[in-house]
């Protein structure tokens, strides 16, 4: 039989996270944050301070997607770059008072979301989906680092 990816269940979990993207910036579109940018605020609000080559480790983009946005969310005044106090050519990136409520929007939007998501769910259908996520991401994660190079760490 031929694969049909309309009725695939990894094309309805897209679908899913769709949704739950639409919805997240549906709540948050009152405080100047983007698509894309929720994460970043995340992890700042988890790490302040972090240096860029870091946050864009992190949160798993490309150095040059990450300084255009932050450059974005400057001009927003949602995060600031400042330089490090040991070393100024490194530059490091820091919620503003604006991002800090900012990210707060994120947290209670996604509390919200998670709730609406798993209304009418028991607690161990939660913890069995849970597990099957985590199989799916070890599966995924595995074929993923067996079919490419490994990328080298400049100076290592």
């Amino acid at each position: 039989m031929e694969f049909d990816y309309s009725t695939a269940l990894t094309h309805a979990m897209g679908h899913v996270m769709k949704l739950h993207k639409k919805n997240v910036e549906y709540l948050i579109q009152d405080y100047d944050v983007y698509p894309g940018q929720p994460i970043l605020l995340m992890r700042l609000a988890n790490t302040d301070g972090l240096m860029q080559k870091e946050l864009a480790r992190r949160i798993q983009v490309k150095p040059a997607t990450l300084t255009v946005m932050i450059t974005r969310m400057e001009k927003c005044g949602l995060v600031e770059r400042r330089p490090d106090e040991r070393d100024q050519r490194i530059s490091r990136v820091f919620l503003t008072d604006k991002g800090r409520l900012a990210t707060k929007a994120v947290k209670e939007a996604l509390r919200i979301l998670e709730l609406k998501c798993f209304e009418g769910f028991t607690d161990e259908e939660k913890i069995i989906l849970q597990g099957m996520l985590e199989r799916m991401h070890n599966n995924l994660e595995t074929f993923y680092l067996e079919n490419t190079e490994p990328v080298a760490e400049p100076n290592e």
